[in-house]
């Protein structure tokens, strides 16, 4: 029998395997819901990127899977065609949202280094989804100040997902609240931030994370009292935010 030493080890690997982050407690109880619900289900274009994501030296980027596995079903409950993402990484969660959405449905997908998602690329032209995808390198706030000159793009989204810089997630929600349809839903992803939100101010952390948790602090603030939009922060991989505009 594995000493205790042993299994946190084992766990730690396994944990690292399968793109951990979790902000339960037990890290048991994290892997039962991994293996009950998430992994068997998981789609097999979804594993492959997942494995790949994981070799990477920045994996603690990636949507965790059973975070993968919400923002697939939220999808397909609310009938999402025309979508966005901003921040694609290898295109873990881009990848779950193309599978979500029909074949006649597009996403948006904005992000800084193209080199990333080109890594999870040769997956999603094998799991037949890429032509979904229209991906533009480089910083969004342009491409969104362009989309918000035509009026007709103003509502025209039924579903965005924000993963990407924290200090810009504010100047992203004044942009966004006029792109997604009443109705429509946008995503702010590691909006719990490594459970720093709730970490005394002179507690020992991460650089970055110390330095992008009063934007993720001032981002919960306001979403909170903006009368334009329902709320629900679920404490799903790093803390995401679910947004439904609602005038």
């Amino acid at each position: 029998m594995a000493n205790n030493g042993e299994q946190n080890q084992t766990e730690a690997g396994r944990h690292q395997e399968v793109g951990h982050k979790s902000l339960l407690q037990s890290d048991a109880l994290y892997q039962y819901i991994l293996e009950t619900s998430v992994l068997p289900r998981e789609h097999e274009a979804m594993k492959e990127l997942r494995e790949i994501t994981a070799k990477h030296p920045w994996n603690i980027m990636t949507t965790s899977a059973d975070e993968g596995q919400f923002l697939n079903m939220l999808l397909k409950l609310i009938n999402a065609k025309n979508t966005m993402e901003i921040g694609v990484y290898t295109g873990y969660s881009l990848l779950a949202t193309a599978l979500a959405i029909p074949q006649d449905g597009k996403i948006l997908a904005m992000d800084v280094n193209k080199e990333n998602y080109e890594l999870g690329l040769p997956v999603i032209k094998k799991a037949g989804v890429d032509h979904k995808i229209d991906f533009r390198e480089g910083p969004a706030l342009p491409v969104l100040d362009e989309l918000i000159k035509d009026e007709k793009n103003h509502g025209s989204y039924d579903f965005i997902f924000v993963d990407a810089d924290k200090d810009n997630y504010l100047n992203y929600h004044k942009r966004l609240i006029e792109l997604v349809k009443v109705g429509g839903v946008i995503g702010y992803d590691n909006t719990l931030w490594n459970g720093s939100v709730v970490a005394p101010h002179d507690a020992p952390l991460r650089k970055y994370v110390r330095y992008y948790r009063d934007f993720v602090l001032e981002l919960n603030k306001a979403l909170a009292v903006d009368p334009r939009i329902e709320i629900t922060m679920l404490p799903v991989g790093d803390g995401i935010t679910i947004c439904r505009r609602i005038k």
